[in-house]
């Protein structure tokens, strides 16, 4: 029998400027590419508010237990503060009103901001993306001086959803199925991203039997 996932859920809570979770992405993508029916939900938490860095052990860290690449344009980058306002801003925006979008947008994101060296900091910096993913999203998602309601609304179901699995560490990912929730350990799959597709796989059948 094949397995149903239409009322399965995957929740991700990340930050776009987070090197974990630009690492844990991938796993983000073999999830969803092997279960299609799966709804996705970004949550960015908008860790990086201007006054916090990316120190070079997080970046060897990540690249000793990953595989993922960091451009020399963003390593470069290192000594500045770092600020994701601009992309929780848009992230919350494209999460409510075309969720289909969320996870490209994120990946250019990223791909723009480790690889490139792109601080998504105002709007010109993220207008190309913007353009190619043919979105149009309003001006107040295209600011860092504050976020929008939407951005602090998703920060808000963060901190519940935090509170109710005991933790406050990101990058998250959970799996839903119905009114069930179950927390992925991320960490075990960063080496090998092609293994959380049988994890995921044995938490559906797992979950689906008790709904």
């Amino acid at each position: 029998m094949s397995l149903n996932t239409e009322n399965a859920e995957l929740f991700y809570i990340y930050d776009s400027h987070c090197p974990w979770s630009y690492a844990s992405t991938v796993l983000v993508e073999k999830i969803l590419s092997a279960f299609p029916a799966i709804s996705f939900r970004a949550m960015h938490i908008g860790y990086y508010d201007g006054d916090n860095k990316v120190s070079p052990t997080t970046i060897t860290a990540v690249g000793e237990f990953s595989n993922v690449p960091f451009g020399s344009n963003y390593v470069d980058t290192l000594n500045y503060t770092k600020d994701s306002t601009l992309a929780a801003n848009l992230m919350a925006w494209v999460q409510n009103k075309s969720a289909k979008s969320a996870f490209e947008l994120l990946t250019k994101l990223q791909h723009a901001h480790f690889i490139l060296g792109n601080e998504l900091a105002d709007k010109e910096s993220v207008i190309d993306i913007i353009d190619e993913l043919k979105l149009s999203p309003p001006a107040k998602c295209l600011q860092s001086n504050k976020l929008t309601k939407d951005a602090e609304f998703a920060i808000h179901d963060i901190i519940e959803i935090q509170e109710l699995i005991g933790t406050q560490a990101i990058p998250a990912m959970l799996l839903a199925y119905n009114e069930s929730l179950v927390l992925l350990n991320h960490n075990l799959y960063l080496e090998n991203p092609d293994a959380i597709v049988e994890a995921v796989k044995v938490e559906l059948n797992s979950l689906s039997s008790k709904s």
